[in-house]
């Protein structure tokens, strides 16, 4: 009894202390084509035909992994969704026809795209 009390107290500080991010709907999305395809369909309408698009831009690279304003799922979504203040990125929440779904489609492409 107590080497499973243990056993559970040593488990639970493991996981606690692994900083591992949270299973968000990217994660799921990376698995879904069609996620993907709407997701690089709105990347090509929307980021990387104008700002994002590798060429001459203050823009940052969006397929590498130095994110400036934190690389979790959950912060490139709300990065998307809010905008940055000060810049020309701007907030695409309730812009998108599928709304969140669409901001999510958008982030598990990004994600697929990373060249870490």
């Amino acid at each position: 009894m107590i080497k499973t009390l243990a056993l559970t107290g040593l488990l639970g500080l493991f996981m606690l202390s692994s900083g591992c991010e949270p299973a968000s709907p990217a994660t799921a999305l990376l698995n879904d084509p069609a996620a993907l395809k709407r997701g690089k369909l709105i990347y090509t309408g929307s980021c990387g035909g104008y700002c994002h698009n590798g060429g001459a831009s203050d823009a940052p690279n969006l397929t590498d992994c130095n994110w400036l304003h934190g690389g979790s799922d959950q912060e490139v979504f709300d990065t998307i969704s809010r905008g940055v203040d000060g810049t020309r990125m701007i907030g695409f929440a309730g812009k998108l026809p599928d709304g969140d779904g669409d901001i999510w489609n958008l982030v598990a492409y990004l994600k697929s795209e990373r060249k870490c």
